[in-house]
């Protein structure tokens, strides 16, 4: 069974749906779900160069990140760029608040992030998927799976829960992605002296 399992993943090249297991093999969801856990274990365990991912309700066949600086020495690839404090900051907003609109993420960047949104969408990081019932019918974006496989993230619920951002706080990340909670607004400390410019 787990030999079936594995050659499915294998063949598709792309993330396989459980269901579609549990139909292939003639399988009940948990002993497909057992199987597949059992597999991703034992790859991991023995540090194998092929590694089972699971992503929402589907799994896939992937090459270790162990092994990724020699998979693109071999097959000549570019390390993709690193993501920009801007886009990190965008992605993060669609991440938490998703599905949501540009103006939205906007609203809480405090700067225009047209831009921006086109670099995730072009790395596929996000997606449009329709449109807010009100006038202007904006897009609204939400994250995809390749989102979920950058980040080693199964699920959305993987997320870190989100620090309170305060009503009308922007959102700041760290140089390292960390979402910074928003700075307190401090009263001016009070003086007798004069203020004026000399």
């Amino acid at each position: 069974m787990e030999a079936a399992v594995e050659a499915i993943l294998f063949a598709s090249g792309e993330p396989v749906q459980v269901d579609r297991i549990c139909v292939a093999l003639e399988l009940d969801r948990p002993t497909a779900e057992q199987v597949l856990q059992k597999l991703m274990d034992t790859y991991s365990f023995e540090r194998r160069g092929m590694r089972i991912i699971r992503m929402e309700d589907s799994w896939q066949m992937c090459s270790s990140p162990d092994y990724a600086d020699a998979i693109r020495r071999a097959f000549e690839i570019r390390k993709p760029a690193k993501l920009s404090q801007p886009a990190l900051e965008v992605l993060t907003i669609i991440a938490y608040y998703q599905p949501t609109t540009r103006a939205y993420v906007d609203q809480i960047r405090g700067v225009d992030s047209a831009y921006t949104i086109g670099l995730l969408l072009d790395r596929k990081l996000i997606e449009e998927c329709g449109r807010l019932q009100v006038p202007g019918r904006p897009h609204l974006y939400r994250t995809t799976r390749q989102f979920l496989r950058a980040f080693h993230l199964t699920s959305l619920d993987d997320l870190p829960e989100m620090p309170d951002l305060g009503g009308e706080g922007q959102i700041r990340l760290d140089e390292d992605g960390t979402i910074l909670a928003p700075v307190e607004e401090t009263a001016p400390p009070e003086s007798g002296g004069d203020l004026s410019e000399a």
